[in-house]
């Protein structure tokens, strides 16, 4: 068995040696234990010192493409690299690496497929009661949404097996959290979340520079992953909506017509009818959008049998036969472009 902990980095060269220095590198349950560090395009000497510190794997992006695709790009990488367990932990070193053996846990025991670590959100001195709050609407709303019972969604320190990795697909270009719990949820992949310890903070969060936008995207980001996974559900809503809506004006012209003063409220007749045809076409576009998502999840077992063929051509037997990487797997550099 063979367990890769990746690091997405965009300009780490400070933070990244005590994060390095505290990753185990020996984890019960696996014969070996490998570091992967994503470079989003950094411009300072990220590589050069992961380099220094002997990170077995380093993964590099075709320009700075956003934390959701390096994401994406490590799971990927890690795969191919003979992964049975994939780690993903942040390079600011905010989550406490000690936790590593927590975190693994439910996989190895065969009770979960992706575990997310749940930070004391109300133990952070650093977190401001406003965030505290967004944090704690979020994750509900996340749960909610998601039919998950994961208590910190927007948490980047979590585990996952090989075969869901290769499910996971992010299509915000802003953040990978929330995306992958709904998708996963939904996809009746098994969510666990364990708690874990966070240390100090390094430096300021670069993923947002106001609260509000930092919600507003993650709202976006909420309904558009929604929406892929369950179109049906969603433009089947606005269906009986506008048909509600419509129907109502419509009784209501009906009534007054019946006891004599209808003449007047021909507006309500055409509102009525508008809104029926908004719904006759939300309901069209529910059907386009529920064959679209046959065809996309066709398209999504084709990526994912693609990728299992590769990772079993590259280590044939390896959830079997993992062990320690070779010499010439060792820091071994991987250029990944547009995906």
């Amino acid at each position: 068995m063979k367990l890769i902990i990746q690091i997405p980095c965009l300009n780490e060269e400070e933070t990244l040696p005590d994060t390095i220095a505290d990753l185990p590198r020996a984890v019960e349950g696996f014969d070996c234990v490998e570091l992967m560090v994503i470079d989003d395009g950094s411009t300072d000497r990220t590589v050069e010192v992961a380099e220094t510190l002997g990170v077995d794997h380093i993964v590099r992006m075709n320009g700075n493409q956003g934390l959701a695709r390096a994401f994406v790009a490590g799971m990927v990488a890690a795969v191919e690299q003979g992964a049975d367990v994939i780690v993903n932990t942040d390079a600011d070193n905010q989550y406490d690496a000690r936790d590593v053996d927590t975190l693994v846990a439910p996989i190895l025991k065969r009770e979960a497929d992706m575990v997310i670590g749940c930070r004391p959100i109300s133990e952070i001195k650093h977190f401001s009661p406003v965030k505290r709050l967004l944090q704690s609407l979020g994750s509900r709303v996340v749960r909610t949404i998601s039919g998950t019972r994961v208590s910190d969604a927007p948490s980047g320190f979590r585990a996952v097996t090989a075969d869901t990795a290769l499910r996971l697909n992010v299509f915000s270009g802003f953040t990978y959290t929330i995306e992958t719990i709904i998708q996963a949820g939904l996809s009746n992949l098994r969510v666990v979340s364990v708690p874990i310890r966070v240390n100090g903070p390094t430096r300021p969060s670069r993923l947002f520079q106001s609260t509000v936008g930092y919600v507003f995207r993650n709202v976006m980001t909420m309904l558009s992953a929604y929406g892929v996974y369950r179109p049906t559900t969603v433009f089947g809503l606005f269906a009986v909506l506008f048909f509600l809506a419509g129907g109502y004006l419509a009784v209501r012209w009906y009534v007054l017509t019946q006891l004599g003063i209808g003449h007047g409220h021909v507006q309500s007749v055409i509102a009525s009818g508008v809104l029926g045809m908004c719904a006759l076409f939300m309901f069209c576009l529910g059907v386009v959008a529920h064959l679209l998502g046959i065809n996309r999840r066709l398209l999504e077992e084709i990526r994912y049998l693609e990728h299992s063929r590769r990772r079993e051509t590259r280590h044939p037997g390896n959830a079997d036969s993992a062990g320690p990487a070779s010499s010439n797997d060792a820091r071994e550099l991987i250029e990944v472009g547009e995906r």
